[in-house]
């Protein structure tokens, strides 16, 4: 098990300071966010941020909330915790100084069983803690949502009633309110096939209106089974970029997704930083593509480069340079290839990342998101469990999670990939509720042909058995890097126009298409 990384409280100076009581999060602006760090089955952990968000420092918090029935929490760190049957009550601890402005403070905690949907009736300071109005006499926090069906075109969803006077109940997605209904259960019409919606519920009455239920994840029907989208990658910045029509004409294949677009300067993006999105070698290229029945998915970021999750300083900033990119080429889906310490690995970026997808999929409710990231050979590393985790608490509405089996240490590249995308499958179930068949619709694999940068081998037939498994459990994506690489030189070694190992031109692509 890793390393339990601990999140400290930052402590305000003592002096020349003005402290506030413990009020209601609406009369100081504070907030309290949960986090489902990870989940093993058996248990899981939890985490807790309050943040002061108001004008003045905080003197005290006081954070409650209930358990599902059957679960319990065990252990806890960072805070003192009472409890009362499922109820938990958390209070700063002893060491901890007061909450200035601006700053956070976090406390985690150990439960079993895993696989639950979240904590229920969030309450901090005696207020809701998404830092809503709070008004007395208002309805209690609702029971937390689930999802009780869905078809092609809706989701329905129920919860627990609220406790005090209750004129109805509104469903939202977002700040966007989907449905008002007066009983505890909804369905929400008008969708998209094979779309994710994430909703929380709030109760209301004359006097005001409660903070809102943890979210819930539903996904309308109709998703593929095979045939979901392959789309290998090209790269015009390296290794003898192939004519896409002639890879198309030798193969079969119809998309590719093209790489990378990276900052040319602050939070402008560019093809590798460099090349416009207008008049340059991947605008031709995606001329090209088009031309002959085909598409493209531009890819953001990868391992080097400069990118632009560090270099936007916000969340609708980094969304508005993933517009631009949309907007100049009409397009039907983006990869964010989220690798190395300046994005994956670095929390803030993480979620600013999550945060402008969330953006461009409120705004383009038809362009389809990706996330690629890093895995190990059982299934999600620490900081692939904390992308999927603060996708579902964000309400990111993540399409497709593609991992990338290749680099980690393996013996035997096609087992290997089974089990890590196995241990994805259940990592998305445990996260978002969902189904086996659910889970493998949103989930992609990105191999790597040929010799991996660890010498590890990808033959053409073991890359069609991982088609195959890709294919038979309705995975969403197919993809590997790269096109440029699908040359055979056996004996070359880890280059960048060719596999290394004996194949035919385009072996690997031709495999990608029949997925």
């Amino acid at each position: 098990m890793r390393t339990r990384r601990l999140l400290t409280a930052a402590v305000a100076a003592l002096a020349a300071v003005t402290f506030v009581p413990a009020q209601s999060s609406a009369a100081n602006g504070v907030t309290a966010t949960f986090v489902k760090v990870s989940d093993w089955g058996s248990g899981f952990e939890g985490k807790v941020t309050v943040t002061n968000g108001g004008t003045t420092t905080l003197s005290t918090w006081t954070v409650e909330f209930d358990m599902p029935s059957g679960s319990q929490i065990t252990t806890s760190w960072d805070a003192t915790r009472t409890s009362s049957g499922q109820h938990y009550t958390f209070t700063p601890p002893g060491w901890a100084g007061p909450l200035a402005v601006g700053a956070s403070a976090s406390f985690g905690f150990n439960g079993s069983p895993g696989n639950f949907g979240g904590i229920q009736n969030c309450r901090l300071n005696g207020g809701g803690c998404d830092g809503g109005p709070t008004t007395p006499g208002a309805p209690g926090v609702p029971g937390a949502p689930s999802i009780t069906g869905s078809n092609n075109t809706s989701i329905s969803l129920s919860w627990g009633a609220s406790s005090g006077t209750v004129t109805g109940y509104r469903v939202y997605e977002g700040t966007s309110v989907r449905a008002t209904v007066t009983g505890t259960s909804a369905t929400i019409s008008g969708l998209g096939t094979c779309q994710s919606h994430t909703y929380a519920v709030a109760a209301y009455n004359s006097l005001g209106e409660s903070g809102e239920t943890s979210t819930v994840t539903g996904t309308t029907t109709g998703c593929p089974t095979g045939g979901g989208r392959a789309a290998p990658y090209i790269y015009n910045g390296w290794g003898s970029p192939p004519n896409p029509q002639t890879v198309m004409n030798a193969t079969g294949i119809k998309w590719f997704t093209m790489a990378f677009v990276l900052s040319s300067g602050g939070c402008a993006p560019a093809w590798d930083g460099s090349r416009p999105l207008q008049g340059s070698v991947d605008a031709t290229s995606i001329s090209q593509i088009r031309a002959a029945g085909g598409d493209v998915v531009p890819s953001f970021g990868g391992w080097s480069g400069n990118k632009l999750g560090p270099n936007c300083g916000t969340p609708q900033a980094l969304a508005g340079a993933y517009q631009q990119v949309i907007n100049a080429y009409g397009l039907k889906a983006i990869d964010i290839d989220i690798e190395n310490t300046d994005e994956f690995e670095n929390e803030t970026v993480q979620d600013r990342i999550l945060n402008a997808l969330k953006i461009v999929k409120q705004n383009n409710p038809g362009v389809q998101t990706i996330v690629t990231f890093g895995t190990s050979t059982t299934g999600p590393t620490f900081y692939g469990n904390r992308l999927i985790d603060q996708a579902r608490a964000l309400g990111a509405n993540i399409d497709i999670f593609t991992i990338m089996p290749f680099d980690f240490g393996s013996g035997n590249i096609g087992s290997d990939t089974v089990n890590a995308a196995e241990g994805l499958k259940n990592k998305l179930k445990s996260s978002f509720g969902w189904s086996d068949a659910q889970a493998y619709s949103h989930m992609g694999i990105s191999g790597m042909n040929g010799l991996s940068d660890q010498q590890e081998m990808t033959t053409v037939a073991t890359w069609t058995q991982i088609r195959d498994y890709a294919k038979s459990h309705g995975l969403g994506r197919l993809a590997f890097w790269s096109v440029n690489r699908d040359r055979g030189c056996p004996g070359g070694g880890v280059v960048s126009n060719c596999s290394g190992i004996a194949q035919s031109d385009w072996d690997f692509t031709r495999v990608t298409a029949g997925f």
